[in-house]
């Protein structure tokens, strides 16, 4: 389950995966699969081949982009990983602070 985000943030990464750009959003979710993760990173863009070629930088592989809404493809990042990774891209996210 999400939640955390406003509309317009869900909007505006909804439009920049439309236009082929990778968006950033990171949002509170929950999960029993994941009982220790308490928000996730979705990845995304429209340009398959360039969404790959970022996700190996990170050691992330192809097969792992969620393509269930072929609109919005994406990775979704969790845990060390996500806070690795959005630290190496320089995003900072206050929904990470409150990690222990």
């Amino acid at each position: 389950m999400a939640f955390g985000i406003k509309r317009h943030e869900l909007k505006e990464w909804k439009d920049k995966v439309e236009r082929g750009e990778l968006a950033f959003l990171t949002h509170y979710w929950i999960d029993d699969r994941f009982p220790d993760c308490s928000t996730v990173t979705k990845v995304g863009c429209s340009d398959l081949d360039r969404l790959a070629e970022w996700g190996r930088k990170y050691g992330l592989r192809p097969e792992w982009i969620d393509k269930r809404k072929p609109a919005y493809p994406h990775f979704d990042l969790l845990g060390g990983k996500q806070a690795e990774i959005l630290e190496q891209e320089g995003i900072k996210n206050p929904l990470l602070n409150d990690r222990k």
